[in-house]
């Protein structure tokens, strides 16, 4: 890792509920989620170290999965991230400069399946990538799930395949 690396943390939103009558957008968080979030938090914050911004879908789910993460950075939330596509995710974590003020070294993006797979294995240089990891995220990505992805550069300069994955954890 070069001194102008950065780390990018894609995490799924915990596990929801689905009370009748409640549109998908405004779901809560399940018992068992709010459980995993704080999981979740505590693992990025032993392993990956201090966020310092945190891009997050607007949806309600995803919201109280920062809050119950325990994560406290500079937050924007985004009404692209919900339904979006990874092309949409890279725009969005290209702009984290103009967004945040400065270059955060390790962005937190919180969204949704099938998107964060998807990015997650298309941002990975196949050339670095831990295999081991990439087979993991290829055979599931459940709620609360975390990729950790090593980023040369800035977020404006970031591309498919522009990144190493290096780890994946479920936290339950």
């Amino acid at each position: 890792m070069t001194a102008n690396s950065r780390t990018l943390v894609l995490l799924r939103h915990a596990k929801s509920d689905y009370p009748s009558g409640v549109a998908d957008h405004d779901r809560p968080l399940a018992a068992r989620g709010v459980r995993e979030a704080a999981l979740a938090g505590d693992w990025i914050r032993s392993r990956v170290g201090a966020v310092g911004a945190v891009l997050c879908s607007t949806a309600t789910r995803t919201r109280q999965t920062l809050q119950q993460s325990g994560i406290t950075a500079p937050v924007q939330y985004e009404d692209r991230l919900y339904e979006s596509s990874p092309g949409i995710v890279i725009e969005e974590v290209n702009g984290a400069a103009a967004r945040f003020g400065a270059d955060p070294d390790t962005l937190l993006v919180i969204g949704h399946e099938p998107v964060m797979s998807s990015l997650a294995l298309g941002l990975a240089d196949e050339r670095t990538a831990d295999s081991t990891v990439a087979q993991r995220i290829s055979a599931k990505f459940p709620t609360s799930a975390i990729a950790v992805l090593r980023v040369a550069g800035t977020w404006a300069e970031l591309g498919l395949g522009g990144a190493e994955l290096v780890d994946f954890h479920i936290p339950r």
